[in-house]
């Protein structure tokens, strides 16, 4: 799929006098990515704008993918010298103030420092900022990521049984994934049984599932290079009847969430629809991490659902709604779906997948 790269590199020059900057250095991969389709990682080439010119710099191996497929006005130039090149290059452009990104790494910042002529400057992450609002194009293919990622995990669900490891678990869901066309996962997936499941991001194990477990599934997987964020928890034979009611009130508190999604509210107030509700069961201390997050590009992008946001929702911004509750040495919760802000509310991209407890008894 062909992206409209120009209309991108475009809004950001305009966001260029708000910036007080007349140019600006790309380092981050994802931003790269996101204004020229080169998805060589953050380090493997710099992308240099001005109001008037645009380059990317990288090495050979890259050259043959991008000598003919960079975005209409963006040039490219072959160099291991990513770093001298833009140096040179803006001061051939007789610029006055050059933007970085606030990530950009110190001995980057350093060099560059030292050799551009310009004034040099920190931005308030304008292409982040670009990047948390999707264009058509982009929602489909979030869309066919969260539909085959759910089709994957429903396969799974057929799958499993008692006896298997968390590992084993974890490698046949990325191996259904891939079956759906899905590129590659977007982190580790996590399989986390047991006691493990008291732990947010516990990594994948050899335990052996067994009766009486609740399971937390968290995975995420690309489709056109833009990712799906879901999380599942089920249940392995009879469960005790403490673990029930978590499950439950965990249920509970995400619905609250995700149906106080809708343009311009503050996404704290969101998080806080789930969170008071689990504080008002007893659960406060036991739900430790934030309530969501954007997602695209990366696995975590902006705008931040938590308790200290100040981000409101807007219109076309997907959304992680993600409450849990992990009880050491019993267990944990969570549940976590992706929600498309839409003019009139919201739409979860994941309701292919049951948000209800899923039992396994075989």
């Amino acid at each position: 799929m062909k992206y409209n790269f120009e209309k991108r590199i475009s809004k950001l020059r305009k966001l260029f006098d708000v910036l007080e900057i007349d140019s600006m250095i790309v380092y981050q991969g994802y931003n790269n990515e996101y204004l020229t389709g080169f998805s060589g990682g953050s380090g493997e080439g710099m992308f240099v704008l001005s109001r008037n010119h645009a380059l990317l710099v990288t090495d050979s191996r890259y050259q043959e993918a991008y000598q003919n497929n960079l975005p209409n006005g963006v040039d490219l130039k072959i160099s291991r010298d990513y770093y001298g090149e833009t140096a040179k290059t803006l001061n051939s452009w007789k610029v006055k103030k050059v933007g970085f990104e606030e990530n950009l790494p110190f001995y980057v910042f350093d060099f560059l420092d030292g050799e551009l002529e310009a004034e040099f400057v920190p931005t308030p992450a304008p292409i982040e900022a670009l990047r948390e609002i999707k264009d058509n194009d982009e929602l489909e293919n979030l869309r066919q990521a969260t539909k085959r990622s759910a089709t994957a995990f429903n396969q799974l669900i057929d799958w499993i049984k008692i006896g298997l490891t968390e590992k084993e678990i974890a490698d046949q869901l990325d191996y259904f994934a891939r079956h759906q066309g899905l590129e590659k996962a977007s982190f580790d997936t996590i399989v986390a049984s047991g006691e493990n499941s008291a732990k947010p991001h516990g990594t994948a194990s050899d335990r052996k599932i067994e009766s009486g477990d609740l399971v937390t599934i968290d995975f995420g997987y690309y489709f056109n290079h833009y990712t799906s964020d879901i999380t599942r928890t089920i249940a392995i034979g009879e469960i005790d009847p403490s673990l029930i009611n978590i499950y439950q009130i965990v249920r509970k508190a995400q619905e609250l969430s995700i149906e106080s999604v809708r343009p311009d509210v503050d996404l704290k107030e969101v998080d806080g629809a789930s969170r008071s509700y689990i504080e008002t069961k007893g659960f406060g201390k036991e739900y430790n991490h934030g309530g969501g997050h954007g997602v695209g590009l990366d696995i975590h992008e902006g705008p931040a659902v938590s308790p200290g946001s100040d981000d409101e929702a807007v219109t076309s911004q997907i959304l992680t709604i993600e409450p849990g509750i992990y009880i050491s040495g019993l267990g944990g919760v969570r549940i976590e779906d992706d929600v498309l802000v839409t003019k009139n509310g919201f739409e979860n991209l994941t309701d292919g997948i049951t948000r209800d407890l899923i039992k396994i008894e075989k």
